[in-house]
């Protein structure tokens, strides 16, 4: 029998896993030895292994940065949580000017092995400034390592891989995704960086989403089928490294590509994505593409207009219609999905 676990737990059980298996492990950020535990994902780490390896830390994101870069130096493993992926901006110097070019300015007798987890996503009328998923900025800095696990599976695995990983990794968690529900081993399993997973074949077209997107993206392909519709349905899981082969043969075997971002559209990791298409297939095989991302402006805080700012099944259903069949059909608005309704926030 399957053992079900949530998003959440699954990130608890991967760190707590680790931190017994290796005393360099330690957690720390803003909130992580509250009683909720940052979503859940560090409850009782504080109780079971006291407050040298896992505890708070002040509203100062730049110097908290510049001592996980010296406990790595040093020999240890952090995890540096961030309940909000915009706070990282707080400690760019540190993450990109430090951390990540380390070991090519030392020709790598260093490395920086640190955990920077961060969470993104809509929820609760956050508005500009605490909403934002820059993981497209991340992913185009060489030295770091950028996830966006979507499944409870993935996340355990590829925290236990991070945690094992010599260079710096940002690991990106949707808010929406801690409660959704997975199969998690118990035991020890490490999923790798760079390797995409096909959630759900099809042979009309590819979509690709990122983090809580696919989510959005499962829907869709439900709405599709009632249309006679069949799309595959692709996870890239590892931005940086990206795992371009699935995706371009998932593509290659469609003859369209639709790739859905939970971030902003230009110069984003959907325009990656389909410009490794246009190179590969360009006079060899005819392609159609499209994209969905958030428009060129800030999250807005009216939850109405937060409803239409972000990708949802219908608007995705839409496109990709669009992309195969070259007319539009529009779904009608049905109720909104649970994990959206229930979300409470953090605390």
């Amino acid at each position: 029998m399957e053992r079900i676990l949530t998003y959440a737990e699954a990130l608890r059980e991967a760190a707590e896993q680790e931190m017994e298996r290796n005393p360099d492990v330690l957690v720390f950020g803003i909130g992580v030895d509250d009683f909720k535990g940052t979503y859940g994902t560090t409850r009782g780490l504080a109780e079971r292994f006291g407050p040298g390896r896992c505890f708070d830390t002040p509203l100062s994101e730049d110097a908290m940065t510049g001592a996980a870069i010296g406990m790595a130096l040093a020999g240890l493993r952090p995890i540096h949580v961030h309940i909000r992926m915009d706070f990282l901006l707080l400690g760019m110097n540190q993450i990109v000017n430090i951390a990540a070019k380390l070991r090519y300015m030392y020709g790598g007798q260093v490395s920086v092995p640190i955990v920077v987890r961060s969470v993104i996503g809509r929820s609760w009328g956050q508005g500009a400034q605490h909403s934002q998923a820059l993981h497209a900025l991340f992913a185009h800095v060489p030295g770091l390592r950028v996830v966006l696990p979507t499944t409870p599976y993935d996340a355990k695995g590829l925290l236990l891989s991070a945690l094992r990983h010599p260079d710096p990794v940002i690991f990106i968690e949707h808010r929406i995704l801690h409660a959704q529900k997975g199969p998690v081993p118990e035991g020890d399993y490490a999923v790798p960086f760079g390797k995409a997973r096909v959630l759900a074949e099809g042979k009309d077209l590819t979509i690709v989403g990122l983090s809580y997107a696919n989510v959005e993206c499962l829907r869709a392909r439900a709405l599709l089928r009632e249309a006679g519709l069949d799309a595959e349905v692709v996870d890239p899981v590892s931005l940086s490294p990206l795992d371009a082969e699935t995706i371009l043969g998932s593509a290659e075997r469609t003859g369209r590509l639709l790739v859905v971002d939970n971030g902003w559209t230009f110069c984003g990791a959907s325009a990656e994505i389909l410009a490794r298409a246009a190179e590969r297939f360009q006079g060899r095989r005819e392609l159609r593409v499209r994209r969905l991302g958030f428009e060129p402006v800030p999250c807005p805080t009216a939850k109405n207009l937060e409803n239409e700012y972000y990708p949802h099944a219908r608007k995705i259903a839409t496109a990709a219609h669009e992309l195969v069949r070259g007319v539009r059909r529009e779904w009608p608005a049905g109720e909104e999905p649970a994990e959206i309704l229930n979300f409470k926030g953090p605390f």
